[in-house]
């Protein structure tokens, strides 16, 4: 580790001030990060604190036309799996904290969530549509194991019959194969795996803190094998550093049962791309400047493409490599299945204190 506020088993190599809101720079505080004592071992391990939070409403709503969803639910602030990529990371800057290391370390939890979320689906009006969970941070981060917020929101939605899709990169979802095996049965669930990387020197410092590769692919046989619709993620691809995976892992994804797969190119927003480029220094000192430059080719020129529609798919040579490779895999190994289309129609509003007539 060269840089002073990198911790071994940590993501981001630093935990720079958020400048975007005009903040001024904080000083040491406490046990943070900004608070270095020289000991011959280095500086000391981080503790995870988690923080409760008390939000009003729970369900998010968007209106972006490139994806696939337009409600979310995000049961948690911060990651602890410290994805060094994970373009959430900016989020943390609203607080006044770090989208470095306070990211994975200084997390929020909502335990309301599901009294709130009942509440919402009982108000008059609700139209059911697909609920999306873990597009932002990661609802089985290890805290879920302490906490169990998002098996109290899968408590919910199986009881309402409400259509849910799960993003992950954590095993932990088999926890919750007794409800979800119950809503596949009514085409009401899908989940997805997010698998980076299968090679363990590249995810112990690109993503330290998350299942290993095998873990997720392991957890996609037990969904399938429950009859859980299971999609393998690889969300994201890192030019010169994951590409190389792709086949591999949609051909080991095929064979744990995935019924589909989706990629979707880097993303860098914010401070994200000044967090990348200083994890490239750190552990590919070697290769950082063709990584940077091969990404930028992706995203026009820049090291972020913000636009929709691009954002998700790259432009340029490299995108449409990537994409040739990706469809040419998903039809040798069977993963071209039609697109999951989850019901709406079983909704019925939680029961409130009155009971239902019939």
């Amino acid at each position: 580790m060269t840089r002073p506020d990198a911790r071994h088993g940590r993501g981001a190599p630093e935990n720079r001030t958020p400048t975007r809101f005009g903040l001024a720079t904080r000083e040491a505080d406490g046990d943070w990060l900004d608070a270095r004592e020289e000991v011959d071992e280095g500086p000391p391990p981080l503790r995870t604190t988690v923080t409760v939070e008390k939000p009003r409403t729970i369900i998010t709503r968007n209106s972006s036309p490139d994806i696939g969803f337009d409600r979310s639910i995000n049961p948690y602030r911060g990651c602890e799996h410290g994805c060094i990529y994970c373009f959430a990371r900016p989020t943390h800057a609203f607080h006044d904290l770090s989208p470095g290391l306070d990211f994975e370390t200084r997390l929020f939890a909502k335990p309301d969530a599901a009294a709130l979320l009942r509440a919402e689906l009982g108000k008059p009006g609700y139209r059911p549509a697909s609920m999306a969970i873990g597009t932002n941070t990661d609802p089985y981060q290890p805290i879920e194991g302490t906490w169990r917020i998002m098996r109290g929101i899968v408590e919910v939605l199986a009881e309402t019959r409400h259509p849910l899709l799960i993003t992950t990169k954590s095993d932990r979802v088999v926890r919750d194969i007794d409800l979800l095996s119950d809503m596949a049965r009514d085409n009401l669930v899908g989940v997805a795996l997010s698998a980076t990387s299968l090679t363990s020197e590249i995810s112990r410092t690109l993503e330290p803190r998350a299942p290993s590769g095998r873990k997720r692919l392991a957890a996609i046989k037990a969904l399938s094998d429950a009859g859980i619709p299971a999609y393998v993620a690889i969300a994201p691809i890192i030019p010169a550093i994951t590409d190389h995976e792709m086949e591999h892992i949609l051909e080991e994804a095929a064979a744990a049962g995935a019924s589909g797969a989706f990629f979707i190119p880097v993303r860098l927003p914010h401070e994200v791309a000044p967090l990348f480029r200083a994890w490239l220094d750190e552990h590919h000192p070697d290769r950082a400047a063709k990584v940077m430059n091969i990404i930028q080719s992706l995203r026009g020129g820049r090291d972020n493409d913000p636009d929709w529609l691009s954002r998700m798919k790259g432009s340029g040579p490299w995108a449409e490599l990537l994409n040739t490779r990706f469809q040419i895999a998903i039809r040798k190994y069977g993963l071209n299945g039609p697109r999951l289309k989850l019901r709406t129609d079983l909704f019925r509003p939680p029961q409130g204190p009155q009971m239902r007539l019939l």
